[in-house]
């Protein structure tokens, strides 16, 4: 079984910032600019992602989603733009981040 911590190294020397979240007691937040993901405890992975990563909105986690056609990042009534440089950012965040926790798996 990977090492929580260990895994959690990487992803600090890989450039994402570890934080704890009051909105999140159980996870482990994982942020790159205004990427979010959370990460929790598991007993074969090591950690393990929960949910989708989303965009950072105040203290919450915008989901990636549609509206009227045009792709958001929405917490409930706040919505973000998401416009082609963040969809940029957010799916290199997200590819990166599953790399790197799929790498400590093998």
């Amino acid at each position: 079984m990977p090492d929580p911590a260990e895994m959690l190294q990487k992803l600090y020397l890989a450039g994402f910032d570890i934080q704890t979240l009051d909105r999140f007691p159980r996870s482990i937040g994982i942020i790159r600019g205004d990427c979010i993901a959370l990460l929790e405890p598991d007993a074969s992975a090591g950690l393990r992602l929960v949910g989708r990563p989303g965009w950072r909105i105040g203290d919450a986690i915008g989901a990636l989603t549609t509206r009227g056609g045009i792709s958001v990042f929405r917490w409930k009534d706040q919505v973000i733009e998401a416009t082609p440089e963040r969809l940029h950012i957010f799916q290199s965040f997200e590819r990166e981040l599953v790399e790197l926790l799929m790498t400590e798996r093998s």
